[in-house]
């Protein structure tokens, strides 16, 4: 795959961001646009490894066939390199975005040299796709008179939906925002997924068959067991939506909010009005604690930033990762290393430094006497590992502090989704809360209901969402039909982007 030699001639090269003192200035993408010269020297990087651990369950959970579209880049087949990235990936401009590149983790290249710059191809070749009119709806030859309700519309839902109406079932998408796309639409800033890029893709399922409702919460304003009742099938797709709480004494206090209220309506304010509407959690002028890190936390600070804060930390409860792979830590497992994502670029150029705090536990939010947060009581910690191995903190004598903030946003994770939902349609749940399917069936307690996502898996990536998607497309096509023409994990075919197939 690629140039034979090309991995010890070419160093790895990523296609760099804006420069953070210009996009500090406005909402855009922080990408810039690659130069195609550097996209073929880094295929040709990619080795003819005997295994690629890259596309293997390690690197990709949707067993994208990655050296072959990298060698199709070296070659210039950019139209090849499409259609072989539709194969096993619905939505390759999603993941080019704001997956976190397992797969760059676990390229073979890797073990010795810095990694190939697979996410930087894969976006490169779906940009150019669309840029060239490649990529078309597609409407099957023939509909099965099977109707599908899935609710949810992120990432998994969005999988599913393309999946079965790519097979001829008619589908039907319930969202409960106003617009369709789950964390891809609110979750995720416009600086890292514009949500245009997002609509293009919403469009094209519209024009394909697939029917989107928003506004449509079901179990509140639309019946649960009605739907269950209309539909051959149902695919709960609800996403893990129950943030993790930070219960410690002054919670109740204004300024404390969970990050998904804050940047859910930062992308809701912007894109109905330019925020010139107001409403929206304001980080302007004020002193911001950002609580956990991970990309939640950076995209939190980066809002921020843009909003104009005065001062900015970002509390992180473990210790700052090693700059290189710890003993415990071997190839092709994800690398748990240090790295500077967008927003910690962006702070460190307005404030001089890194906002990130390590080993800090908050213990008391502090009232300014009116009900309004004005600081944090936190208190250094440390690791260490006990006889079993396991990491055991605890606190630093005298290392208590208080640090000023006006506005609190706690990033620390979801808990699994909410469950309403499951009530009403009697849907049992695992110890975690999640609903209970097990993966490659996907089936729930209740016949033709399924689950996928992060709602059955727990908290998870967005290329997880997609593979997990995919997966109940299969099972639920195999429990209408008796077998499907969908692909089983590690089998590719086309999607619904780039192929029709004749129900």
């Amino acid at each position: 795959m690629g140039k034979p030699t090309g991995f010890k001639e070419f160093d790895r090269k990523k296609v760099p961001w804006r420069l953070p003192v210009v996009r500090l200035n406005d909402y855009n993408e922080v990408y810039t646009d690659p130069e195609e010269a550097q996209l073929r020297q880094q295929g040709a990087r990619c080795m003819d490894c005997g295994i690629p651990f890259c596309q293997s369950v390690t690197g990709c959970p949707i067993d994208n066939l990655i050296p072959e579209w990298n060698d199709m880049v070296y070659q210039g087949r950019w139209r090849d390199a499409i259609d072989r990235l539709h194969k096993t990936n619905n939505f390759p401009e999603f993941t080019g975005r704001v997956c976190p590149a397992p797969c760059e983790g676990a390229c073979v290249l890797g073990i010795t040299n810095p990694p190939v710059t697979i996410k930087n191809i894969e976006n490169a070749i779906v940009d150019r796709a669309f840029s060239e009119g490649w990529i078309k709806p597609a409407t099957p030859a023939a509909r099965t008179g099977k109707k599908v309700a899935i609710i949810g519309g992120g990432p998994a839902g969005l999988a599913a939906a393309d999946q079965l109406n790519l097979v001829g079932h008619t589908v039907t998408v319930y969202e409960r925002s106003d617009r369709v796309g789950g964390l891809l639409m609110y979750g995720i800033p416009n600086m890292k997924l514009d949500k245009n890029v997002v609509e293009r893709r919403l469009q094209l399922m519209r024009d394909g068959g697939v029917t989107f409702v928003t506004g449509a919460d079901v179990g509140r304003n639309v019946d649960a067991k009605k739907l269950y009742e209309e539909n051959d099938a149902v695919l709960l797709s609800t996403g893990a939506t129950k943030p993790r709480d930070l219960p410690i004494p002054g919670r109740q206090l204004k300024g404390v909010h969970f990050a998904m209220e804050f940047l859910a309506a930062q992308t809701k304010s912007y894109l109905d009005s330019s925020m010139k509407d107001g409403k929206y959690i304001s980080a302007t002028g004020k002193k911001v604690v950002v609580i956990g890190g991970g990309d939640t936390g950076t995209d939190c600070i980066a809002t921020s930033l843009r909003h104009g804060c005065t001062q900015l930390v970002n509390f992180e409860l473990m210790d700052r990762p090693p700059e290189d792979r710890a003993d415990d830590n071997p190839w092709p497992q994800w690398p748990r290393i240090f790295r500077v994502d967008y927003g910690h670029e962006e702070a460190t150029e307005k404030f001089g430094r890194d906002p990130r705090e390590y080993c800090i536990l908050s213990k008391e939010f502090i009232d300014d006497g009116n009900g309004n947060v004005k600081g944090i009581k936190a208190v250094r910690v440390q690791w260490t590992k006990d006889a079993s191995g396991r990491m055991q903190m605890s606190e630093v004598p005298g290392s208590e502090s208080i640090i000023e903030a006006d506005l609190v946003l706690l990033a620390m994770g979801f808990l699994g989704p909410e469950q309403y939902v499951a009530e009403m349609l009697g849907i049992q749940t695992d110890n975690r809360s999640n609903y209970n399917a097990v993966h490659g069936e996907f089936t729930t307690n209740v016949k033709g209901v399924f689950a996928a996502g992060d709602c059955r898996r727990g908290q998870s990536l967005v290329v997880w969402a997609i593979n997990e998607g995919r997966g109940a497309a299969r099972a639920i096509d195999i429990y209408l039909q008796g077998t499907s023409v969908l692909p089983a994990p590690g089998v590719t075919m086309g999607s619904a982007a780039s192929v029709a197939v004749p129900g």
